[in-house]
């Protein structure tokens, strides 16, 4: 589903305009999609109070026609108005032809017929202020959701919850900046598509449910649009077919480089998580002695035990041996848990800078820092790779400052991602997955219970065994990122997300992934 900012939106408006498609057509497309939003939300309108507070513009007018479509199907529907609208407003004399109770805001002394109103209603939908609004809360919106906010914390007035009519006011679409007032909500109903502070912090964590309300803009209008959310629907696309009549080679062959004694976890999560979404052959090249902890733990994957240095960690010359190992996998996940000791900084430099790579790599943690040594490193490495680094190893990898990067991850996702010419893969909150020709996915997933060791090396071998199955390097980031997202979610909703661990991600990939099918 393509995200947009709004001038992206305002220009998919302009363009339906000569296809009959004019502000009052997509006014009461979006009131109309909006109602029947609510009514789901509520489990039906019939007898339910509901309160729509009314700015000015076209956020305004969707609110009327919302609320004239929820009176018509027997809600008792009242609008409060923050701000005068012209008496000649269309949406404005149908809410009054209809009966539908309203109060002109500026003449209730002391807000006290909207507390009367607000008292033991079912729902109260925010229609002040929308994506073209960029102004300080203040004057008597700035009351009126102040108000609804005092009552919310003290146990009332809306049981049913609050619903925002394209996002929640004073909500920055473009940045996610919240003014102090802004008033969280319990569903969002966003029009047309979500906008980019929809899917931004902090403004994310005032959306409550995030749904889509289709207002009639024609999906080819927005086919340029290079932004999407990941869903479970354009994600259960990307998921590889399984055949019935198919053996273990045709589900792809993985090889993972990681662990050194201090992170032998590392390639456990990584081979784990490969097994667990589908790939059919997994193996483990790793420091001989530590192949037999690693065999005690997980037993359905070939091991490449590779002669070690004293210290136990592997030997740089075997940078040969993985080089003509290679050819025989279908793609290949480099450094989870390698560490940096000297001897692996040389051999991830001579595995990856010293020879042509034909098989399709995820380069995670340790093999990004030591890339990051490299002086344009880019322009050494030949191979073709999906880059998984959290905001650290991306300051190290592009030399900005962490406070840049998350001042804009998108935009440095995608920057990095036409410099490098891979496939880039930010982490953090609305993971960001860019590729070189400038078209990116966000990801709706903001879970703090993903903040521990490990949940990265999962979802790197999440991607190595979506690319190993043969999916195209940006489609196998996209499909990990949703599917390590969701399992993540999985996890809290049963445990919280105090406490998570990412082996608890495990078990959920391939529920995940049945999930996806059953759609």
């Amino acid at each position: 589903m393509k995200v947009v900012t709004v001038d992206q939106m305002r220009s998919l408006e302009e363009a339906a305009a000569p296809l009959g498609l004019t502000v009052s057509v997509f006014m009461e497309n979006a009131g109309r999609a909006v109602a029947e939003r609510v009514r789901d939300f509520l489990g039906g309108v019939v007898g339910r109070r509901v309160v729509v507070l009314v700015g000015p513009g076209n956020n305004g007018g969707d609110g009327l026609v919302a609320a004239r479509y929820l009176h018509r199907w027997g809600a008792q529907a009242m609008v409060y108005f923050c701000t005068p609208r012209r008496p000649e407003d269309v949406n404005y004399q149908r809410v009054r032809e209809a009966g539908i109770p309203v109060v002109d805001g500026w003449e209730d002394v002391h807000l006290k017929r909207l507390d009367e109103a607000l008292r033991g209603c079912d729902l109260i939908l925010d229609a002040l202020l929308g994506t073209g609004h960029l102004r300080p809360l203040e004057g008597l919106m700035k009351e009126a959701l102040t108000r609804v906010a005092q009552g919310r914390q003290g146990g009332h007035p809306a049981p049913g919850g609050v619903a925002a009519l394209d996002l929640p006011s004073g909500l920055d679409a473009d940045t996610g900046a919240v003014d102090p007032a802004c008033l969280p909500a319990d569903i969002t109903i966003t029009l047309a598509y979500p906008k980019r502070g929809l899917l931004t912090l902090p403004g994310s964590q005032y959306l409550g449910k995030l749904v889509v309300a289709d207002i009639g803009i024609p999906p080819h209008l927005a086919a340029d649009i290079p932004l999407e959310m990941l869903t479970a629907q354009g994600v259960a696309k990307r998921t590889p077919h399984r055949p019935p009549h198919a053996h273990k080679g045709t589900f792809g062959r993985l090889l993972v480089v990681a662990a050194s004694p201090h992170y032998i976890g590392a390639a456990y999560l990584a081979g784990a998580a490969a097994t667990r979404v589908g790939t059919g052959l997994v193996t483990l090249a790793v420091a001989r002695s530590l192949q037999p902890i690693l065999a005690a733990k997980l037993t359905e994957v070939i091991y490449l035990p590779l002669t070690e240095t004293e210290e136990g960690i592997i030997h740089p010359q075997n940078a040969a041996v993985i080089q003509e190992s290679l050819p025989r996998y279908d793609a290949a996940v480099i450094g989870c848990g390698l560490g940096q000791h000297p001897s692996t900084v040389e051999l991830v430099t001579r595995l990856l800078m010293e020879a042509p790579l034909t098989t399709p790599l995820v380069l995670d943690a340790d093999a990004l820092n030591i890339l990051a040594q490299t002086p344009q490193w880019w322009r050494r490495f030949s191979g073709r790779a999906i880059l998984t680094p959290h905001p650290g190893e991306m300051s190290r990898l592009s030399g900005l400052p962490v406070a840049q990067i998350e001042g804009d991850r998108l935009a440095t996702a995608q920057e990095m991602a036409a410099r490098w010419g891979q496939v880039v893969v930010l982490k953090g909150p609305h993971t960001v997955v860019a590729q070189p020709d400038g078209n990116a996915v966000l990801s709706q997933v903001v879970n703090p219970g993903l903040a521990s060791g490990g949940t990265g090396d999962v979802l790197a071998g999440a991607i190595g065994g979506l690319l190993a199955q043969g999916l195209e390097p940006f489609d196998a980031a996209a499909a990990g990122v949703y599917l390590h997202g969701a399992a993540g979610d999985m996890v809290r909703e049963k445990l919280g997300d105090t406490g998570m661990v990412a082996s608890d991600l495990l078990p959920r990939l391939p529920l995940v992934i049945k999930g996806l099918r059953a759609r």
